[in-house]
């Protein structure tokens, strides 16, 4: 009985609250990335921004055809999986990056998408 209301407390709170926050586990999580929305994937690294623009424009392609691109102010918007990506690219300090990546499908979070998305474009930019 005390499973059970921890586990509609739990549902609750998130009901209220909205999404719950998310930490991508396994390779992720050593990745540094986390939810900030129901379709968004946002972590900081010290990888170059060089770097990881050229991961994102590479794996943009590869998962799909791509938009939208601006080097310079950091924006990729591309088409995978019948699904629209957003990929934002921010220079914190002059070590730091901050990637972010949006999906979405016919207009709903497709967060599965944005997850693997910035997992590859991590790894590719190592």
């Amino acid at each position: 009985m005390k499973k059970i209301g921890l586990f509609a407390a739990l549902c609750f709170s998130i009901f209220i609250y909205g999404c719950a926050p998310l930490i991508i586990g396994g390779a992720v999580g050593a990745l540094g990335g986390y939810a900030v929305s129901k379709d968004t994937v946002q972590g900081e690294t010290d990888r170059s921004y060089e770097s990881l623009w050229n991961a994102a424009f590479t794996v943009s392609r590869i998962r799909g055809e791509i938009k939208y691109e601006d080097k310079m102010k950091g924006y990729i918007e591309a088409e995978a999986e019948s699904s629209r990506v957003y990929i934002r690219l921010v220079r914190i300090t002059s070590s730091t990056t901050r990637l972010r990546v949006s999906a979405r499908k016919y207009h709903f979070p497709n967060m599965n998408l944005a997850q693997d998305i910035f997992v590859k474009i991590m790894e590719q930019a190592k």
